[in-house]
């Protein structure tokens, strides 16, 4: 497995420990993660703290051109309010863990020139499906249902 992936998902696994929605991301830029984050709704009581906004709020204050040259992990296709920040800040390539779950904003974000690498991951699927269906309405509320 991708060592980048295995750490977004170690960052989903944490989110789950926590008490939260199991989504992780990290940021890399020439082959170094330079931010990290999980989905933290639930545990900072926060409206838009899902696991791509963690990672991106985590690496802190950056300029366009870094944005540009990185590469985002996910563990799960972005949503709306993620796929937004991403094409913000021109980061053009987004490795999914998985999308069969939950579909993103793909193709807006591959209209917009992201390379989008999807690898249907069965750790990622099942670790998600398992989540939705144990956390239905919780789910629910993460996705703006």
């Amino acid at each position: 497995m991708d060592p980048f992936m295995r750490e977004a998902i170690l960052e989903a696994e944490k989110g789950l420990g926590e008490g939260g929605i199991p989504i992780g991301s990290v940021l890399v830029y020439e082959g170094k993660i330079i931010g990290r984050g999980h989905n933290r709704r639930v545990q900072k009581g926060s409206v838009i703290l899902h696991g791509e906004m963690d990672a991106l709020e985590n690496a802190g204050r950056l300029s366009a051109s870094i944005y540009k040259e990185c590469t985002l992990y996910t563990t799960l296709s972005p949503c709306p309010m993620c796929s937004g920040a991403i094409a913000l800040y021109g980061i053009g390539h987004i490795v999914i863990g998985e999308n069969h779950n939950f579909k993103g904003e793909e193709e807006m974000l591959a209209s917009r020139g992201v390379t989008l690498d999807i690898l249907n991951d069965h750790h990622c699927m099942d670790m998600m499906g398992r989540f939705i269906e144990e956390h239905p309405k919780l789910w629910n509320e993460d996705i703006g249902e």
